[in-house]
Formats: C-alpha cells, structure tokens, sequence
C-alpha cells in the first residue's frame, strides 16, 4: 500500500479512534465525499463537524455515472470557504464510497482532493477499506489505467494520501483488525500514542501474531485480479436477479453489495416512517436475509437517499445462495403496499450512533399480506 509507518489496531472504528484522535480537535471542520456511521460518529465524538461532498449525481440511485463515488470538489471548496481553512486540519476520500452505494472513487478525483488538501495544508486522508474494489472499478472504467494491474492502480491512488485508515475485515480479508498508516514522523509519533491507551502496543495493536498474518496475506490476496473480478461479478450477478424480478436497485451495482432503493421500494412510506428498516425488517421475516438501512436512520439530519445495503460475504456465498436472497425480496416486493412503517421506541444520546442500538417498532404487524 506504499506506507512504511503502520499502527496496528483491533478493526477499522479503532483506527478511526486512533487517528482521530490525534487529527481533530473541538470545532473542527472534517469534509469527506460521504462518511460513514462510525467514521461520521468518530469525527463527532472530537466535537467537530463532518461534512459529506457527495456529487449530485451520486444522490439519484437512477443516474449512470462511472464514479458515483466521487468527491464533489467545488462543494468542498465552498464548505473551506464558508469554515475557514484554518478549521479544516483533514479532508478525508472514502474509496469504495460506502455511504453511496459502495460506488468507486476515480484517481483523477483522488489526485484534486489530494491537491486541494495540500493547498489548504490539511491532512489527506483516505478511508482505504476497500481499496481493491475500487482500484478494479478504476482498472475498467478510467481510460488512465487500462491494462493496469489491480496492485498498480490501488499503490498509485493511495500514493496521494498523507495516511489511510483500515478494516482488516474488508480489503484486507481477515476476521478481525486494522490499522493507520501514515507518512508523516509527528503525526506517527502521536497516533502510537493513542493507540497504547486504546489498543495496545504498537507492535501489535491488540492482535494475536495470526491476525496480523492474515491480514498481511489478505493485503496480497485482494489484489490479485481473479479473486476481485469474482468478487465484483457476485455483486453484479445479485444485482441482475433483482433487476429481473422489477426490484428497484442503486445502479451501477456497487463492489461489495448491492444497495435496495428502498423509497422507490416503499414510496407509500414517507421518510419519516423509517422505509429502509422497514424493508430490512421484511426481508429478515421473509427468508433471513439479513441486511442494513443506510438513509434517514443511520444518517439522521442528512439528505442520502433511503438505501438498504444487501453487503456479500467475501468467498463465501455461491449461485444458490445469490438466488435466495433475491427471491427472498422480490417476494417482500410483490407485498410492497402491506409493509408497514417503524416508529422509534428508544435511541441513545448519541445520533450517529442510533442505528446501532436504537429500539422501533412496526405502526402494525409485520409480514402481513395485502
């Protein structure tokens, strides 16, 4: 990945801690083309403000664009503009953009952000959880880079970050882990730090030695081309059975999941109603296909579109269980107009968090028919 100085930590939202904590302070300005919960929740929990620069394009689930995942790079000059450059000590690029329909990043946007970052002389930082993925998006949609391998295309759009936070638990293909890498000596220094009083030593970041080894094999094996095409075309292949069966999907399909446009889905329920955990609720009953609202919900207070991710388990579904899973919701849409909305019972003080441990409940029984 091209950073000789790494601190180890136990998974991604403990990077995110580590590094966080060393960037931020009270006040801040922290945009990013889209954050996620815990990045969203981590930026907060410093007392700054994150801010998503998602292009317009990205919020139509409809629209064909090659990277929906891009950053808007005007809207970020505005939001530096309007906070003052001196209050923006970060600017973060999620790759995939997870929040966005797991949609890739291009290299070209990477190199603007890059640059803008440098000429406000914030830190660039890239969330490189999934940086496979999007280098084979790159490989097959940004003329740059045809013929590119996956290794060489992932090292040159990581090569325009000053650090990068990791969850072993993607790209690197491990069960458990994650790390900050970072080229700057000061910046190092103060993430090893943080991460003795969070994680444990910097030798080891609360891993077991096999974790660690795994992850450094995982970093290997998700570059190599055979493995990401049939990761990609997993995805893809779920996506066309719903498109098939009338689903309404997020398309381009993303590289790690395939996102349900859950208000298209579910347009008797109004955001208020919470669409995407009902729909979530539904598939579950259905036929135990597990998946996660990612719209009003998750990410109160924004204007994301209502999305519920259907995420693919790395080496571990075949054809057959890539056609339940899509049975499974063409049968919750065939009763689309039965499914209730949700109403919140109970949500912790916290609200970037309150898709993890909130209570709802359905406004009348679930699963029924019309």
């Amino acid at each position: 990945m091209g950073f000789e100085r790494v601190v180890p930590a136990h998974q991604g939202r403990g990077a995110e801690n580590v590094l966080f904590g060393a960037l931020l302070e009270d006040g801040d300005v922290v945009p990013n083309n889209t954050h996620f919960d815990t990045t969203r929740a981590h930026v907060a929990n410093q007392g700054a403000e994150p801010v998503d620069c998602p292009l317009s394009v990205g919020l139509d689930p409809g629209s064909e664009h090659p990277f929906k995942g891009n950053m808007d790079v005007d809207r970020l000059r505005s939001v530096v503009d309007e906070a003052g450059a001196e209050r923006v000590p970060a600017v973060l690029l999620t790759v995939t953009n997870n929040s966005m329909a797991g949609q890739p990043v291009s290299v070209e946007n990477t190199r603007e952000v890059a640059a803008f970052a440098d000429e406000i002389d914030a830190t660039f930082v890239v969330d490189a959880c999934r940086f496979a993925e999007n280098a084979a998006f790159v490989g097959s949609r940004e003329d740059e880079f045809a013929g590119a391998t996956v290794a060489e295309i992932a090292r040159e759009q990581l090569s325009y970050a000053d650090a990068v936070t990791m969850s072993g638990k993607k790209d690197a293909l491990a069960n458990v882990g994650g790390f900050v890498a970072c080229r700057d000596e000061a910046l190092f220094e103060r993430c090893k730090e943080r991460a003795i009083l969070y994680e444990g030593f910097p030798t080891y970041g609360g891993l077991a030695g096999r974790d660690l080894e795994a992850m450094a094999v995982g970093l290997r094996e998700a570059v190599e081309r055979s493995y990401v095409t049939d990761r990609l075309e997993g995805v893809a292949a779920l996506g066309r059975r719903l498109v098939a069966a009338g689903v309404p999907v997020y398309q381009p399909f993303g590289g790690h999941a395939v996102y349900l446009d859950a208000g298209e889905f579910l347009p008797h329920l109004d955001d208020g109603a919470f669409p995407g955990q009902a729909l979530v609720c539904e598939c579950y009953l259905e036929g135990a296909v597990r998946g996660v609202e990612l719209g009003s919900f998750a990410f109160p207070g924004t204007d994301r579109p209502e999305l519920v991710r259907l995420a693919l388990p790395r080496r571990t579904y075949g054809s057959e269980h890539l056609e339940h899973a899509a049975e499974t919701v063409a049968a919750v849409y065939d009763r689309r107009h039965a499914v209730p909305g949700m109403d919140v019972t109970s949500e912790p003080s916290t609200p970037e968090l309150r898709h993890f441990s909130a209570d709802l409940e359905p406004r009348k029984p679930l699963g029924a028919a019309d």
